[in-house]
C-alpha cells in the first residue's frame, strides 16, 4: 500500500485527519508486511494492544507470529491510563528523556534489520507527557534516525490539527517522506483519501487516491 517500494533505512511521517482510516490502514500495512516474510514492531499509543491483535486476526495474521517475535506489539497505551501494563513489551514512561535512553540502548544499537517495519500509531500522544521542544527533539534525534541507523523502515502517524505548524514542519524536514490521509466530508458519501506528498530521492504519484474498507477491514486503493 504505497510503501512497498520505499527502501530500507527510510522514515515516513503519516499526517492524518482524526476522522480518516489511518489506524485501519496501519493494520493492513502490518498484515501485508508480515505475509511477505518481514517482521513488524507496532508501537501502540492510541488503542489497547488487544484491539491491535483482534484487527490483525481478522486480516489473517496468526498469533504464532507474536510468539516467534516476528510481530512485537509494544504497549505505550496502558500507562497513559495510569495503569501497569501486563504486556511483555511496554513503556514504563512516555517522558522524552526516558524514551531517548530506551532507544539508545535497545533500538539504535540493534545493527542492520532491513526486514523490520516499525509502525507508531500516533506520536501525538507524546505531547500529553512532554513539552513541545522535548518530544520533537526526541523524534528528531531518536525516533526518525533509528530507521537509517538500523537500515529498517519506520512509519509514524501524527494527528493533524493538534500541534503548532512548526512541529509538523520540523518533522517533515527530517522524514524521508510524508503521506497524508484525510476524510473528504464534502462528497456524498464521504470519501477516505490518501496521497504521497513527498518522498525523498524517489519518483512518486502525488495525486489523491481513494481508499476502500473491505468487510474484513482490509484497506485498499480504489481502482
Amino acid at each position: 500500500m504505497m510503501t512497498d517500494s520505499v527502501p530500507a533505512g527510510s522514515a515516513l511521517m503519516v499526517e492524518f485527519d482524526p476522522a480518516s482510516q489511518w489506524y485501519a490502514a496501519s493494520m493492513t500495512i502490518t498484515a501485508g508486511w508480515l505475509k511477505t516474510g518481514g517482521a513488524v514492531t507496532y508501537l501502540v499509543n492510541a488503542q489497547p494492544p488487544d484491539s491491535v491483535r483482534m484487527q490483525l486476526r481478522r486480516l489473517g495474521i496468526d498469533e504464532a507470529l507474536e510468539k516467534d517475535e516476528r510481530l512485537v506489539i509494544f504497549d505505550g497505551y496502558t500507562m497513559t491510563l495510569g495503569r501497569r501494563s501486563t504486556e511483555k513489551y511496554a513503556a514504563k514512561s512516555l517522558k522524552a528523556g526516558d524514551l531517548s535512553i530506551l532507544y539508545s540502548r535497545e533500538v539504535m544499537q540493534a545493527g542492520p534489520v532491513p526486514e523490520l517495519l516499525t509502525i507508531v500509531d500516533n506520536v501525538s500522544t507524546l505531547a500529553r507527557f512532554n513539552d513541545e521542544r522535548a518530544w520533537v527533539e526526541f523524534m528528531l534525534t531518536r525516533g526518525i534516525p533509528s530507521a537509517y541507523l538500523t537500515k529498517s523502515t519506520t512509519i509514524a502517524g501524527i494527528t493533524l490539527g493538534v500541534h503548532p505548524d512548526s512541529v509538523y514542519k520540523q518533522l517533515e524536514v527530517a522524514a524521508d517522506g510524508v503521506i497524508d490521509l484525510k476524510l473528504d466530508a464534502q462528497s456524498d458519501p464521504p470519501r477516505n483519501l490518501i496521497r504521497i506528498r513527498s518522498l525523498r530521492s524517489m519518483r512518486f504519484d502525488g495525486q489523491w487516491r481513494e481508499l476502500t474498507l473491505g468487510e474484513d477491514y482490509n484497506i485498499t486503493l480504489k481502482q
